[in-house]
């Protein structure tokens, strides 16, 4: 599946795009597991490395990492750099079913 395939599905996608060498961002990771734990089918995370996809990363003019965005149907709803609190992302995943 395509990174274009992925958020245009019904549901919301989360993006978070990341690099390895990046504290805020190592600081994500168990923050985007515990997400998926409480919100489980109503949302599909995925992260994407800018050193490996720096394609990706340019087209959604991502400056900084940690940055994550929401789309569904293909639609971007919401974007925030830095590191989001887990009980934030999922609100915002509710509010977007």
């Amino acid at each position: 599946m395509t990174f274009q395939e992925m958020i245009n599905q019904d549901k919301p996608v989360l993006v978070d795009f990341f690099a390895t060498w990046c504290g805020p961002c190592n600081m994500m990771t168990p923050i985007l597991e515990d997400l998926k734990k409480r919100t489980g089918e109503l949302a599909d995370i995925i992260k994407i490395d800018i050193d490996k996809n720096p394609q990706a990363a340019s087209t959604w003019q991502v400056r900084g990492v940690p940055t994550l965005l929401l789309f569904k149907k293909g639609q971007l709803l919401w974007r925030q750099s830095g590191v989001v609190p887990v009980h934030e992302l999922e609100k915002l995943i509710n509010a977007n079913q």
